[in-house]
């Protein structure tokens, strides 16, 4: 959740084969239902759809409920979806009583076990939590399944404004990493309109969590260190963290990074960037005096931020929609281009290592303000380094947006992402090529909404693609699509699930 100013069961299955340079793949896609708002007692219109592929099931967050399902016959786990705060409330934990949105599913694939994430909307005492719950097997239908559950007190590493307001920690994301959870926070002032005035990152105490044990206190850093009274707008915010894919580690004692990026300078006049960030955190937990976090900028193809506007940088509204406007023109949605987008995904090839981020870019020249999708790989066993990037822009009309990348076993990179143009209803695609041999990257659909949403102007906030731990090859997306208009004060979005395997991918044990 970004603070700014009857369930179709039925099984679509498309079988396509695209012809790529250099290298023939086939693939067929298979999507099922996921959560739609008409399953919830209190549906959102903000539902940041995101989830992980295990070793049994898929399991999907929307705000604020989450529900599993079989990777095989795509049957729930759980006759309705559960309310989010179900793990603490059924281990008694108050502090998390009230998580309201931002809710993170993943799959700890060096672990084989769940965990759910979220911070907490504050009660009466004013205190922010992070809670996390992490199974104790990887089998969501098991009849011993139960969480272990925590909750972080958040207040003493937000820093306040002048007020004394603690800022709001918005915007979490968390990652998977041999010694720990680590996660990011954005740092919005509630006095000023929620403005971001930096970050926070913090490593929690994964061993110890896994086994239901006392963690050690999470290690936080910020930026500005020290977090300001009186903070300016912040260009580097929304941190994401690696996240671990496959089932091979990171090296023994190999530091976490995070992503962010960099906006254009406030001057008025600027609207390119030429800059990531690359955060590097490590954690030392017997000796904390020795942890550090530490921010290294890569320099990048030059971008313009998704929906950037000079006038008003906060504002990322320009996706349309075919639905028209009450004043004219079209409907439009948010395009989230102001940041990064989860995951960072994490592999281990052994002979280098890789990391894979996404973000929504202008694409449009003159007066288009078109958006596509930019994509970066990092490698490097030291600090990591840009090691090739591209643009997925095949067309002049389309809008591409909201992206989420991962990659198999055999280097093969899929994006999932929305897509929206004055004629076309917001629906769901991807794309994939070879991080190796580099081919062109070729476009498919996953699924076509057939409405538009015309009483907000949120699209979700971030989507997420995994791939199956089990053959390492199979990829899983979840986005959110509208079957009908949402109007008035109805809430009626779906979300969609799909499943995809490249050829070229072989089974992998």
């Amino acid at each position: 959740m970004i603070l700014r100013e009857n369930m179709n069961k039925w099984t679509v299955v498309l079988s396509l084969f695209l012809i790529a340079p250099l290298l023939a793949q086939g693939q067929t896609v298979t999507s099922f239902e996921g959560i739609d708002a008409s399953q919830l007692a209190a549906p959102e219109l903000d539902i940041d759809p995101n989830g992980a592929v295990g070793t049994k099931q898929f399991m999907e967050w929307t705000n604020v409920y989450y529900q599993a399902f079989n990777k095989n016959t795509f049957a729930p786990v759980w006759s309705t979806p559960q309310a989010g705060t179900t793990p603490w409330r059924n281990n008694s934990m108050s502090n998390c009583y009230s998580i309201t949105g931002d809710g993170v599913v993943l799959f700890d694939r060096l672990a084989s076990r769940w965990v759910i994430a979220g911070h907490n909307s504050p009660g009466i005492n004013g205190n922010y939590y992070y809670c996390v719950a992490i199974s104790n097997t990887d089998d969501l239908s098991s009849s011993t399944l139960s969480w272990y559950t925590y909750s972080f007190l958040l207040n003493p590493v937000l820093g306040v404004n002048a007020k004394g307001h603690v800022y709001f920690p918005d915007w979490p994301k968390l990652g998977t990493w041999a010694d720990g959870y680590y996660v990011g926070f954005d740092l919005e002032d509630v006095d000023n309109h929620y403005q971001g005035i930096g970050v926070v990152a913090c490593a929690l105490d994964r061993t110890n969590m896994l086994s239901g044990g006392t963690p050690n206190p999470m290690q936080c850093f910020s930026d500005p260190n020290p977090i300001p009274l009186n903070g300016t707008r912040y260009l580097k915010h929304s941190l994401i963290p690696g996240d671990v894919e496959g089932t091979t580690a990171p090296p023994t004692g190999r530091d976490e990074f995070y992503v962010s990026i960099q906006n254009p300078p406030l001057d008025g006049q600027s609207t390119t960037s030429n800059t990531i960030n690359l955060w590097d955190f490590h954690v030392d937990w017997v000796n904390p005096a020795n942890s550090s976090f530490t921010n290294s900028p890569i320099t990048v193809p030059t971008y313009t931020p998704g929906c950037y506007n000079v006038a008003n940088v906060g504002s990322t509204f320009c996706i349309p929609e075919p639905a028209l406007g009450p004043h004219g023109g079209h409907r439009v949605v948010d395009s989230v281009g102001d940041r990064m987008m989860p995951r960072l995904a994490y592999r281990n090839f052994g002979a280098y290592e890789s990391f894979l981020i996404s973000h929504t870019i202008r694409v449009g020249v003159n007066n288009s303000s078109q958006t596509g999708i930019r994509w970066y790989e990092l490698r490097g066993s030291g600090l990591p380094a840009l090691y090739q990037s591209g643009n997925i822009a095949p067309d002049k009309s389309l809008f591409r947006f909201m992206p989420s990348i991962a990659q198999d076993h055999s280097a093969n990179a899929a994006v999932g992402f929305s897509v929206s143009n004055s004629t076309t209803d917001p629906g769901i695609k991807a794309s994939h090529w070879n991080l190796q041999s580099q081919p062109s990257p070729s476009g498919f659909t996953l699924y076509n909404g057939t409405g538009d949403e015309e009483n907000a102007l949120n699209w979700g906030d971030y989507t997420s693609m995994t791939v199956d731990p089990v053959d390492d090859c199979t990829f899983w997306y979840v986005n959110e699509y509208f079957a009908s208009n949402q109007v008035d004060n109805s809430i009626n979005w779906n979300t969609r699930i799909a499943n995809f395997k490249l050829s070229s991918c072989q089974f992998h044990r």
